[in-house]
């Protein structure tokens, strides 16, 4: 496959186009049922441990299913799995929507999004790894940008709607319903996308096999450092599972101020995506990505101490600005180096390391604001965030000595001459 020229060049791919339009719709609903089973959790229960118990219900399928996720990307046809798991997600919304219909127990909301979440991690691992096959290799740090951009856009747009749908109707249900449509719509998309991997002749089950992600993660150091970065920057700074305590009793901005503050960070993230597509490649990644966490650190700090609305926006923001910076690196770093027979299981690895961390960090944050207030809460974790960058700046020196983020040719192993230092 020839390379295209220039940011938008790449949009006359039409396989790329509809994976970008399906993700879009997709995370799209996803981000707008997000914010209504926060809202509808909180609003029948009162408590910030049971929105932390929204990401521990996310969190457990991911450690579950990660290792299995991974090895179905890599033996099966990755759009299959892909088409197959949107339809499961659409069945769950349905779900949700009889469940919120009826005023059943909120232990079945878990319950879904129990499925969902397993469902969710076979996407993901298929989703990432079918990626790099719909684009030429020197155009995949771009694809990437792109990607992100197109997650953050639906990110960015999809809470204020909902918000405002919830605002309108004081209900639940008609997300779960357009989210369930979303999905289906998704499905469509991805149908039409002419690519096909194909898997690799079937070989004996082995451990070695199983767990080949981990160990192949674990014995590329910049890789293994940079995903642990965004772990723990993720674990400690999110503030997003408190929002909708900040914006019901600290801002009193009601739902639709919710879905405005959840739109902050997607909104940095666009822009940020929209000046790297139209700059050339970072020339010391490492330090930009080193920088870009303590910034989300300290934006997440002045988030928790804000009283003022439009301040807690711009905290938002700019965390949402400094995290796609890492996004960028650390995903087209993963693709690059990870030959076409791993992505799948590497892939796996890398959600787990991300997924889990946003899910068991709404959990953890829920957990300290029910116990110590949500100022303690967020304030805490931004100040954790920023010990977290020393520590990995100091056990993996070669990332802040990073250089500039190229595109390798099939069959070389390092992104450059300074990572050949950062390997085992």
């Amino acid at each position: 496959m020839e390379p295209l020229s220039g940011p938008y060049a790449i949009l006359r791919n039409r396989d790329f186009v509809f994976y970008l339009s399906g993700r879009f719709i997709a995370t799209f609903g996803q981000q707008m049922m997000e914010v209504a089973v926060g809202w509808e959790i909180y609003e029948r229960t009162g408590s910030s441990l049971a929105l932390g118990l929204l990401g521990l219900t996310i969190f457990l399928p991911m450690v579950l299913m990660t290792l299995p996720a991974g090895h179905v990307a890599d033996t099966r046809e990755r759009k299959k799995v892909i088409v197959a798991m949107q339809a499961v997600l659409a069945v769950t919304s349905l779900g949700l929507a009889w469940i919120s219909y009826e005023r059943a127990p909120v232990f079945w909301v878990y319950i879904c999004l129990f499925i969902a979440g397993v469902a969710r991690t076979f996407l993901w691992s298929a989703s990432a790894s079918f990626l790099p096959q719909l684009v030429a290799r020197k155009e995949f740090p771009l694809a990437v940008t792109w990607s992100s951009s197109t997650f953050q856009c639906s990110a960015m747009t999809g809470p204020a709607a909902g918000g405002a749908l919830i605002a309108m109707t004081n209900k639940a249900i008609p997300v779960y319903v357009f989210n369930a449509v979303a999905a289906l719509i998704c499905l469509g998309l991805i149908c039409l996308v002419r690519v096909h991997h194909k898997p690799p002749p079937k070989e004996p089950f082995s451990m070695q096999t199983f767990l080949g992600g981990f160990h192949f993660v674990f014995k590329h150091r910049i890789i293994l450092g940079a995903i642990t970065l965004d772990l723990f920057a993720v674990l400690f700074g999110g503030a997003t599972a408190l929002l909708p305590v900040y914006s019901k009793d600290i801002l009193h901005a009601g739902p639709t101020g919710l879905g405005l503050l959840r739109a902050a960070m997607p909104i940095g993230s666009v822009l940020c995506a929209f000046l790297m597509a139209h700059r050339r490649p970072m020339e010391h990644s490492g330090r930009a990505l080193i920088c870009a966490v303590t910034i989300f650190g300290l934006a997440t700090i002045g988030f928790g101490y804000s009283k003022s609305f439009w301040l807690s926006m711009f905290m938002l923001f700019v965390c949402g600005f400094s995290d796609n910076i890492s996004v960028i690196v650390r995903h087209t770093l993963v693709q690059l180096l990870t030959p076409d027979s791993m992505r799948g299981r590497v892939s796996s690895v890398n959600n787990l390391f991300i997924g889990t961390s946003n899910e068991l960090g709404g959990f953890e944050s829920g957990l300290v604001s029910q116990y110590f207030g949500p100022l303690v809460s967020v304030v805490s974790g931004g100040i954790a965030t920023i010990v977290v960058v020393a520590a990995v700046a100091w056990f993996w020196p070669e990332i802040p000595r990073f250089g500039r983020l190229v595109q390798p040719e099939p069959g070389e192993e390092e992104l450059d001459a300074e990572s050949d230092a950062a390997k085992t």
